[in-house]
């Protein structure tokens, strides 16, 4: 992006590019105020992090700072103009990149630049130029003619970008512009950004990615509409230093009932799942007592471990922010203690045998096979595009198989597709509710969906608003809701007639960590009750509570094995304690070198 010169960056004292005194907003019918009484500095040349569970007030600060919105006290300048008073002299030097996708599915990629181009005046050679560098520097060039609606979620987010970048910005702010991108794209996408630095642009990049956040020069957390810390990223990871812990010698099927045990300790902050281990935060530097050890029975440890230990592990942000919010949510799960637990036998719950499915010419998924067993979580990982959601549906009868045979409970697809539906709860990769109806209706219909009726259905409605908190959002509209209660919603209405599947594709994109965690609460407590889960996830933290993953890359499964298997399939000299998602991308890097 240097090969074309631009004004450049205010130096000190000039570098603050945003400054926020004491705004506020409250939206009528709303008890809790969007925004109450945040100030902050925000400077060019930086990547600021705006992070903060769903409906803290993130998207509603980036709509006041492009005079989007209206403030209802305080003051926000952004490039020196008053965003209340003067948005007209804001926009020319704003790139703004909403959270949802911003552009029309309907135009192609070069369409949509041209849009976006016409509404910034820009023509002629500076036009033509513009667009040539733009398309190099996202990776586009090769698709100008494909439309936007078609694209990869990570082609769209570089779109996104692009399209922000047309008049020349100042100032960027990116509302969640990774979320749904698998790691590969979240990677590239980072690193274009990061590029934009070095022209001095002041970046905003709201995330739900902590470890996005981690690589921010500074962070802006919010919660309810304050400021609870802002400041580098660093002071977040000195707030749980000496408190994070990896526990070992963990008998495989038994580490979800010590994560649910140790989750209702007081003494302990935070608990998630790493592969066969776990981590752990303590309310103390301590360490963790030796007394939570003493009445697990012997089975819980890991044949030939000697006993369940813990060694100090490096602290990362998202030990901070969930520490500074007060916690995790726990370990009791109504909606697990509610669900009848589920016959167990041997035979596979789900089987799929040589699935392919072909769209003409183009194979979106080729000659996959699995087996899942009861009471088992199987992930599907991949990029975009690689085949996840076609699988999902043919799993499920939403799309018949050009070959190869699905079976649910013993169960074929094709010849028993409505007995086999019912055993099934589904929730798909975009919010597949009802939008123009409210909270109430919609888990209504789908409890009628179901086959609930009367008495039943009425109780079962009550128990999902209950369980998942919704009854103030009842007369709100599904479109209206924040993402992270649309999720709800969602799985509220996927598991109401109790199935014995769940399929879920990426139930957790776009939502903050607090809430990702109480959705893997209920979901490790339906899987002690033998309700089979069959997931796809961008979030490696996620995958780690796989009991088995399969790996596919343009159609094809190319590795499949525990969370652990496939990490110890790229360890190395270079690489001695790689991650999941390190995993991820040297195995997609090879699959591609394969494929080639």
């Amino acid at each position: 992006m240097n090969d074309e010169a631009r004004p450049p960056a205010p130096s000190a004292p000039e570098s603050e590019a945003i400054v926020i005194e004491g705004l506020r907003k409250h939206f009528p019918g709303r008890e809790q105020p969007a925004l109450a009484d945040i100030s902050s500095r925000i400077h060019f040349g930086r990547m600021t992090g705006l992070v903060g569970p769903d409906g803290a007030g993130k998207t509603t600060l980036i709509r006041l700072l492009v005079g989007l919105l209206k403030a209802d006290g305080g003051s926000a300048r952004v490039g020196g103009f008053d965003a209340a008073t003067q948005a007209d002299r804001i926009h020319p030097i704003c790139g703004y990149m909403p959270q949802k996708f911003g552009l029309y599915e309907d135009l192609s990629v070069i369409e949509n630049l041209r849009l976006y181009a016409d509404l910034r005046s820009v023509t002629g050679d500076e036009r033509r130029r513009k667009f040539e560098r733009l398309l190099r520097f996202t990776d586009l060039e090769a698709f100008q003619s494909r439309l936007a609606g078609r694209l990869s979620g990570g082609m769209k987010q570089k779109l996104g970008l692009a399209c922000a970048l047309i008049g020349e910005p100042r100032i960027l702010l990116l509302d969640e512009p990774s979320v749904g991108v698998d790691p590969i794209s979240r990677r590239e996408l980072w690193k274009m950004v990061q590029q934009l630095l070095a022209d001095g642009l002041a970046v905003v990049w709201s995330t739900s990615y902590l470890d996005e956040a981690e690589k921010c020069d500074a962070v802006i957390l919010l919660n309810e509409g304050q400021v609870l810390y802002d400041g580098p990223p660093a002071g977040m990871l000195q707030r749980v230093r000496g408190r994070v812990w990896h526990l070992g010698g963990v008998a495989a099927d038994k580490r979800r009932k010590l994560l649910m045990r140790l989750l209702l300790r007081p003494d302990v902050t935070d608990a998630v799942l790493q592969g066969r281990s776990l981590r752990l935060v303590t309310a103390s530097d301590a360490g963790p007592s030796a007394s939570w050890r003493e009445d697990l029975p012997a089975d819980w440890v890991e044949s030939g471990a000697g006993d369940i230990h813990w060694t100090p592990e490096e602290a990362r942000f998202e030990d901070g922010f969930i520490d500074i919010l007060g916690g995790g949510p726990g370990g009791v799960s109504a909606l697990g203690e509610r669900i009848a637990e589920k016959e167990w036998s041997d035979a596979p719950v789900i089987d799929a045998n040589g699935l392919t499915k072909r769209f003409g010419n183009f194979t979106a998924v080729r000659d996959n096979s699995f087996r899942i067993r009861r009471g088992e979580i199987f992930g599907l990982l991949g990029p975009n595009g690689a085949g996840k959601s076609t699988t999902f549906k043919m799993m499920c009868g939403l799309l018949k198989p050009s070959a190869g045979t699905a079976t649910i409970m013993g169960l074929d697809l094709e010849k028993a597709s409505s007995r086999a539906r019912e055993r099934i709860g589904y929730m798909a990769q975009k919010f597949s509710l009802y939008g123009g109806i409210n909270v109430l209706q919609n888990l209504r219909f789908f409890s009628g969906v179901y086959g609930l009726a009367g008495k039943a259905r009425q109780e079962r409605v009550d128990l999902m608003v209950s369980l998942f908190g919704l009854k103030d959002l009842l007369g709100m509209n599904a479109d209206t809701l924040p993402l992270g209660f649309k999720q709800r919603l969602a799985l509220a209405c996927a598991v109401m007639h109790e199935p014995d599947i769940l399929f879920l594709d990426e139930p957790t994109s776009g939502v903050d960590p607090v809430t990702r965690r109480e959705f893997w609460l209920h979901i490790n407590a339906m899987v002690q009750k033998g309700v089979t889960v069959m997931i796809t996830t961008h979030f490696m933290d996620e995958a780690e509570y796989c009991d088995r993953i399969a790996l596919i890359y343009r159609g094809e499964n190319i590795a499949t094995g525990t969370p652990d298997d496939l990490k110890n399939r790229v360890r190395s000299a270079e690489l001695p304690d790689p991650t999941l998602e390190d995993a991820f991308i040297a195995l997609c890097g090879q699959g591609a070198e394969g494929a080639a």
